[in-house]
């Protein structure tokens, strides 16, 4: 399986708006977003704002991408990812993340 490592962890790979972009895809858009609206309790979400290539990778980016407070983290500390951070497993920015999705914490370890 293909790995795309975000700078939290997450497999972009994997992710249903990245998937919804490369195939565009509006019918994968319109489930993501729905199933969006609930997941992180963000109501506005629509199938537009479903475009994203990975935070790590050109193109586009969703929304989130310019104040997401792990990628400007590891940024201005000059990481490409968290894995790069001594603090990591102890780290507040991050830990929201690897508390839902301990695999995030596998995926940066495996970076090493």
């Amino acid at each position: 399986m293909e790995k795309l490592i975000a700078c939290c962890g997450l497999n972009c790979a994997t992710c249903e708006a990245r998937i919804a972009t490369i195939n565009n895809d509006d019918e994968l858009r319109k489930a993501t977003a729905e199933k969006w609206k609930m997941l992180y309790n963000v109501p506005d979400m629509s199938p537009a704002l479903i475009n994203c290539t990975g935070c790590r990778e050109e193109g586009a980016k969703l929304a989130h991408w310019n104040m997401c407070q792990i990628r400007v983290c590891a940024a201005s500390k000059g990481f490409n990812t968290c894995d790069e951070c001594k603090d990591l497993e102890e780290c507040s920015i991050i830990s929201g993340v690897l508390k839902f999705s301990p695999e995030a914490l596998v995926n940066l370890k495996s970076l090493n």
